[in-house]
């Protein structure tokens, strides 16, 4: 990760300075760089050796970081990673633009790495997270899409990118069929679980562990998981309140205490973290096709944290 480190800082730097400005606002900023350590792991699991797979897991951080901007864009975010948003401190404008240079960094990463399926992987993965992003854009605030609308919004937007991380790692090592598959479908379910709990950690999370406001996403309109559950359960003056809050954006003092309170009551919140242990489970399920390991080993307990994890 030292050297990762290293290399996306190197790569973040140009000699426009407005463009290491925002990007190290964000890179400097922390995070759990949970994806490039993915890549990272997957890829020693199976022998990795020199610059390639570090090259790779910068690309995914790379990628990672560019939505972050877009997104925050997008969702008007005030706060990221416990400190402002870059679109607060130098505009929408350049965390857009800035945006776009790190994905093209990303493109020059990937293909200094050397190998053409690996930059097939994430350049699709690339296509993927934006048609993601497209696609709760036109229904973000809609409760009537349901839970089968939000799954594929969340499978393109976050397990996209972490089936992509996964996946190169064997790539990488020579490694195709059975193991790739295992690694995909790892990652895949992975990133389902990691974006259901965020989604509840938004409800029930705490600000200053997770580095951005609580409630974001009832605030934005976002009908998530949990939001979906209390909508399909409540009465029809529950009803009117998500209504009102998530499709017409009238959101009123004490909404978002009367909002926790409806998704306790209908066991929103504990159904949606039971949902997140069923990919968890298929997360580690498909480990059991590559070979033992305390990397292997490791990478399950990755995917119990993506649960149970408080940030």
């Amino acid at each position: 990760m030292e050297r990762v480190n290293a290399l996306i800082l190197d790569m973040a730097g140009s000699n426009v300075e407005l463009i290491p400005e925002v990007a190290n606002h964000l890179v400097s900023s922390g995070g759990k760089r949970l994806r490039p350590m993915l890549t990272l792991a997957s890829a020693q699991m199976f022998g990795a050796e020199g610059q390639p797979h570090v090259k790779l897991a910068a690309a995914v951080e790379f990628m990672h970081t560019a939505t972050l901007l877009h997104d925050d864009v997008v969702d008007d975010s005030a706060v990221r990673r416990g400190k402002p948003a870059a679109r607060v401190i130098w505009g929408n404008q350049a965390s857009v633009l800035v945006g776009d240079y790190l994905l093209g960094q990303a493109f020059k990463i990937m293909v200094e790495a050397g190998s053409l399926e690996c930059l097939r992987i994430l350049s699709h993965a690339s296509s993927v997270i934006a048609e993601g992003e497209v696609l709760q854009l036109s229904g973000a605030n809609s409760l009537s899409n349901g839970e089968g609308h939000y799954m594929a919004v969340i499978e393109a937007k976050t397990a996209a990118l972490f089936s992509a991380a996964t996946e190169v790692g064997p790539v990488i090592c020579g490694h195709d069929g059975a193991i790739q598959d295992a690694m995909r479908s790892y990652g895949l379910n992975l990133g389902l679980a990691f974006q259901l709990a965020d989604d509840v950690l938004d409800y029930g999370g705490n600000s200053a562990v997770l580095g951005k406001d609580t409630g974001d996403d009832f605030r934005e309109g976002k009908a998530t998981l949990p939001v979906i559950y209390a909508f399909e359960r409540g009465d029809e003056t529950d009803k009117a309140f998500w209504r009102r809050c998530i499709e017409n954006g009238d959101i009123r003092d004490g909404d978002l205490e009367a909002a926790i309170a409806r998704l306790e009551t209908t066991n929103a919140l504990a159904d949606a973290t039971s949902r997140a242990r069923v990919f968890a489970a298929k997360a580690a399920e498909a480990l059991d096709k590559v070979p033992a390991s305390e990397l292997r080993d490791t990478l399950a307990e990755v995917a119990d944290f993506a649960v149970s994890r408080t940030f």
